[in-house]
């Protein structure tokens, strides 16, 4: 039965324990509720690697930016992998849950959406795209904005008429950005299937520790051909095609984190830099150079 083509190294990641998350709650968003009058409420955190904000949802918009590290989002149907030169939009009311990659500093955006909308103030007739999730190139001028916002809760003393006038001349910058922003694809598909969902996202968590579709399926308590079928009946690929997804999409948030080629094949598992570089031209047909370049132009 086909099991993964591993990178050249992956036998000195095979049997390594699993990575263990621990868990947050959902970060007191009712402390930070946005409103008419208040388009746009921020707040920041320093969060370590691997700590999971539990799964939750909001009725107003959000979107996540992380100024250091690589964060994760995971909604019902996929998963998205943040580097900082990223943003992800979530609409209003879609569950998510959120994964530090790396110790990251996540800035969150709250944006207020009237009844039945959906966007950062767009028109009805654009309002499509933002109807779902999505990654977004953050300018500077977008970092500085967010860096600027006010951070302060809910119940605190009443913001000053001059610090409520800055925040709303910031949002309304803030929103025309995002507005701007290109759309760039870094999500993973997810199955809906209790058993294979539980072996993709402990792939997600740690793609390096296993080398075989056999090993991961054995951490699963089913077997390889059970998974392999899942595989094709719930993700339309094969396992190799989906590892080399995540692969791919964790390659481009390190590139934007500025890391060297040499240093992420080293991550990812590769013995070297041309085993690497082999996989990348025969996944995208081009050369890693080329293919990351554009996850080092963020900010």
């Amino acid at each position: 039965m086909p099991s993964a083509a591993p990178p050249a190294s992956a036998a000195a990641h095979a049997s390594r324990p699993a990575r263990v998350l621990s868990y947050v709650e959902s970060l007191t968003p009712h402390l930070f509720v946005p409103s008419r009058s208040r388009p746009v409420r921020a707040k920041f955190w320093l969060l370590a690697a691997d700590t999971q904000v539990r799964p939750h949802s909001h009725p107003w918009a959000q979107v996540a930016i992380s100024t250091a590290g690589v964060i994760r989002l995971t909604v019902d149907t996929g998963t998205y992998i943040v580097p900082p030169s990223r943003a992800l939009w979530i609409p209003p009311g879609v569950e998510h849950a959120v994964t530090m990659v790396e110790d990251a500093d996540l800035r969150t955006l709250y944006l207020y959406q009237s009844a039945g909308r959906c966007g950062p103030d767009v028109a009805r007739a654009d309002e499509a795209p933002w109807r779902q999730c999505r990654v977004l190139e953050v300018s500077d001028l977008l970092r500085a904005l967010v860096r600027e916002m006010p951070g302060e809760p809910d119940g605190a003393a009443p913001p000053a008429p001059d610090v409520l006038r800055r925040e709303r001349h910031l949002s309304a910058l803030i929103q025309d950005e995002l507005r701007r922003a290109s759309a760039v694809r870094l999500g993973v598909d997810l199955p809906r299937d209790k058993r294979l969902r539980r072996l993709c996202e402990a792939v997600l968590a740690d793609p390096t520790r296993h080398a075989t579709l056999d090993a991961w399926a054995g951490d699963s308590g089913a077997s390889a051909r059970t998974m392999a079928r899942l595989f094709r009946q719930e993700l339309a690929c094969t396992f190799t095609q989906w590892h080399q997804q995540v692969i791919l999409a964790k390659a481009v948030a390190l590139a934007a984190g500025r890391r060297p080629i040499n240093q992420i094949a080293a991550e990812l598992g590769y013995a070297s830099p041309s085993a690497f570089s082999a996989m990348v031209r025969r996944a995208v047909g081009q050369p890693p150079g080329r293919f990351l370049g554009q996850a080092r132009t963020g900010p």
